[in-house]
């Protein structure tokens, strides 16, 4: 069994990781996926001026790196087989199709993500990836 769970750094995230992690352990025989997705840069007006598209995309993939690292001791504790990586494109869009295209089992996600735009995003994101995926969809407030 293969669980793919994406990740924002939210504590909501977590726990749908720690969710993810327990019943991995009771299944047994599975391995989970974790990623992190985020949307292209968009560049504009001053910022397109100043900030040099790769400085952007270095920071983005730095933050996106940041987030899976902070996911990883738990797992590493926990025994759990598990791959990363960072995705990039419409975030929920992402999520869905890299999950099918993984021949992952089912996705277990959080509702809420780091702000309140973030969870307004998040709830919006994970709506979506119910309705964009073939799949069971876990979500774990």
């Amino acid at each position: 069994m293969k669980l793919f769970v994406p990740l924002d750094g939210s504590a909501c995230s977590l726990r749908a990781l720690r969710h993810a992690v327990e019943l991995a352990k009771r299944v047994g025989d599975c391995a989970i996926h974790i990623a992190h997705a985020h949307e292209e840069p968009l560049l504009y007006g001053e910022v397109a001026v100043y900030v040099p598209r790769e400085t952007i995309e270095r920071l983005q993939r730095e933050d996106s790196e940041g987030v899976l690292a902070r996911a990883e001791p738990l797992l590493k504790s926990a025994g759990v087989p598990y791959e990363k990586e960072v995705l990039l494109g419409p975030v929920a869009q992402v999520l869905a199709e890299r999950a099918a295209s993984l021949g992952c089992d089912a996705i277990v996600m959080g509702t809420n993500g780091l702000t309140a735009l973030g969870q307004m995003i998040m709830g919006s994101i994970a709506s979506k990836v119910v309705h964009l995926s073939a799949m069971p969809v876990t979500l774990v407030k």
